[in-house]
């Protein structure tokens, strides 16, 4: 899967796109990460608030998947 990743220095935001897709939904699945959902409940994108403070392996992310971003329960 391709990422596109945007970074916002302003806001301290870094958003990581997986499909062009409208975004109807999001849901904060942990403090200052929202993840995007299509109108099928497919990830559209991920957002990462305060991304330069945060311990956030980016290029982890990159080599195992989004999954890592998200708990599981």
């Amino acid at each position: 899967m391709e990422y596109r990743v945007s970074y916002d220095s302003v806001a301290d935001a870094l958003y990581i796109r997986v499909r062009d897709d409208k975004v109807i939904d999001s849901l904060e699945v942990n403090e200052g990460v929202i993840v995007d959902f299509n109108e099928r409940g497919e990830v559209v994108g991920v957002e990462i608030l305060g991304f330069s403070k945060s311990n956030i392996d980016l290029s982890r992310v990159v080599r195992k998947g989004l999954e890592t971003l998200i708990p599981t329960h």
